[in-house]
């Protein structure tokens, strides 16, 4: 009897020793161009316990023929319906920017880019009236009320709209920056900052930029995301995944002295690069139809393929005879760079970890089942 007493108590200790310290913040990426959810979206979200989204808002390219930088492919809606979590606009920067730009048209740039936020912050806050309205003046089964009181939905919409204020807590700002462009890019995130006073400037953070931050210089920024995908080339024939490997990541992640606090981005989605001979012939997204037709593909590996007849897949043309390598981070090889990832880098209860990208065929093909166990990982 002794002996039993002494084993439970055991048990209760241990179980209230071993409890994790902290949950990290779960959420996902999103680069479409659209972003209006349905039921089955906020199912996830709901499922996944997803408080948090990294949305692309538009890209900033450079000009040709205006010599300037502009703001570029918008996205077009964002329509959450019934889910409220932490939206961090993202905007994605390209290093022609920043390398042709003087520092006039930097300023101009930051101007630029809290405007269009704005914009389209406000036209978010739009939809979000719309809803708010609609649930007002046509509550559930409001037909069957004896004495249902229309009220006017424009007065109402105008009533929900002026309590919403656009308040993003964060930006995040993408650029893959290079010894050569760092000092105009690092000065523009200064100027940035001075367009948004109260909410955290976040920068993302190559896996180059992370290991050799000597040569590469860290941003003055409040946060970095650090991308633990794209780690290789996909055109390269001899490259085995160019999403990346556990391998490749841990050649990267060989220090824990970066000085800026980090939230991370993992590979939550899979491509097919196609190869005609040694020539790279393009990234297949919609692959999934074609890896099914056995009599049309041939298995050489345990990712690659041959065509054994012409076909369209998409918009591309592919031929007889060409190489099929299908990339995709296996359950293992994400536990083990969730391993890589925490055995350097500090993380807490106010971490961030993002998935790329938030998109139904991807999470069903992973299951909400193992994206959850990702996330209590860490």
């Amino acid at each position: 009897m002794k002996n039993i007493v002494l084993i439970l108590l055991f048990v209760v200790l241990c179980s209230g020793s071993c409890k994790k310290e902290h949950e990290v913040i779960r959420s996902f990426c999103y680069w479409k161009t659209d972003m209006y959810f349905w039921e089955e979206d906020d199912s996830l979200i709901k499922k996944l316990d997803v408080k948090h989204m990294y949305v692309r808002f538009f890209d900033v390219d450079y000009n040709p023929y205006s010599k300037e930088p502009l703001p570029v492919a918008t996205i077009g809606d964002i329509s959450l319906q019934k889910n409220n979590i932490e939206i961090t606009p993202s905007i994605f920067i390209t290093n022609e920017v920043v390398l042709k730009s003087d520092k006039k048209q930097l300023d101009s740039l930051a101007v630029r880019i809290a405007k269009r936020i704005e914009q389209i912050g406000q036209k978010m806050n739009d939809r979000k009236a719309e809803t708010l309205a609609s649930n007002i003046v046509y509550p559930k089964d409001y037909y069957k009320q004896e004495n249902y009181k229309r009220l006017n939905y424009d007065s109402v919409k105008s009533i929900e709209a002026a309590k919403l204020k656009v308040d993003f807590k964060e930006i995040l700002i993408d650029c893959d920056w290079t010894e050569k462009s760092q000092k105009s890019y690092f000065y523009l995130l200064k100027q940035i900052k001075t367009q948004f006073p109260s909410a955290k400037i976040a920068a993302t953070i190559r896996l180059w930029q992370y290991k050799y931050a000597t040569k590469a210089g860290i941003p003055s920024v409040d946060k970095g995301l650090l991308m633990c995908y794209n780690i290789s080339k996909p055109d390269d024939q001899q490259t085995k995944n160019s999403i990346g490997t556990s391998e490749e990541l841990a050649q990267y992640i060989t220090h824990s002295d970066y000085k800026l606090k980090l939230d991370i981005a993992l590979p939550l989605y899979s491509w097919a690069v196609a190869f005609r001979g040694n020539q790279f012939k393009g990234i297949l997204s919609d692959y999934d139809q074609l890896i099914k037709d056995s009599i049309k593909l041939k298995k050489i590996s345990d990712s690659k393929y041959v065509l054994q007849d012409d076909v369209l897949v998409g918009q591309r043309y592919l031929r007889n005879g060409d190489e099929i390598r299908i990339e995709k981070i296996s359950d293992n090889e994400l536990e083990k760079m969730i391993s890589i990832v925490k055995s350097k880098i500090q993380i807490d209860s106010q971490t961030k970890v993002t998935f790329f990208s938030f998109d139904k065929k991807y999470i069903n093909d992973y299951g909400t089942q193992n994206i959850s166990k990702y996330y209590e990982s860490f």
